[in-house]
């Protein structure tokens, strides 16, 4: 069985892999990303494009994957719990793990870095598998992103590299991934983005945070459309030509 690729998704706690990397080696996969899978239709077109990540990422790496280690507690949602027992009905092998840590293990460093968005998002997300010891130049933010990496990371590419990160993906910075007060952190007096993928229930929170904190609300599907890049666009611009002119 050696050889073989361990898949995973969500936050799976940190032994939860390094058994299974015991049994296959290498490092894991992370399916819930766009890794250019083509779509075998098991999952309806209008829902969660994450959650369709994951099994299409499934079904095209098939033949590679050893197990899959599947988030599917708060940490995650219900969608990744459905997920997990389609594979496993699909014939992959599916362990099944719940992160319910709410001691944060870490403090924020790359949430508030100056590094440049995307990079402090794929960085955060890093951590699930190995700790990040490097030290980070900090920033005062000038803008806010809340929510989860997007399925099209192109938005993270929109903001400046004041941005500070709030949402799920802080939370994972924690290493509390099910910690719902983390994930409810913002700073009051900072212009944020809420962000969640479309048909996902953090849109709830997502566009209750942003009318409480006048902030932006917007969900995406699937790729980036012009009208959204218009609308993050303008707010960053809006709020930053405020911010420099008081």
């Amino acid at each position: 069985m050696r050889g073989k690729k361990i898949g995973y998704y969500g936050y799976p706690p940190r032994d939860a892999l390094d058994k299974q990397r015991e049994r296959f080696g290498g490092d894991p996969v992370d399916l819930d990303v766009d890794l250019g899978a083509p779509d075998f239709r098991v999952i309806p077109e209008v829902y969660c494009h994450i959650i369709r990540n994951i099994v299409n990422n499934a079904l095209h790496l098939k033949d590679q994957l050893g197990v899959i280690v599947a988030a599917v507690g708060e940490d995650k949602c219900d969608q990744g719990r459905f997920a997990a027992k389609i594979l496993k009905d699909m014939g992959f092998e599916v362990v099944e793990v719940r992160n319910h840590n709410m001691k944060r293990l870490r403090p924020l460093r790359i949430a508030t870095s100056n590094l440049p968005l995307r990079e402090k998002v794929e960085r955060i997300m890093d951590l699930i598998q190995a700790d990040d010891e490097r030290e980070y130049v900090q920033c005062k933010p000038t803008h806010g992103f809340w929510g989860v990496p997007p399925h099209d990371m192109r938005l993270l590419e929109l903001f400046p590299n004041t941005t500070h990160v709030y949402g799920w993906t802080r939370a994972v910075e924690y290493g509390t991934p099910a910690d719902l007060e983390a994930e409810m952190e913002v700073d009051p007096d900072v212009p944020t983005v809420f962000y969640a993928q479309s048909f996902c229930a953090k849109n709830a929170l997502a566009k209750y945070l942003a009318e409480k904190y006048d902030g932006l609300y917007i969900d995406v599907h699937g790729k980036l459309t012009n009208s959204v890049i218009a609308k993050v666009e303008a707010f960053i611009r809006l709020n930053w030509d405020v911010k420099h002119k008081t």
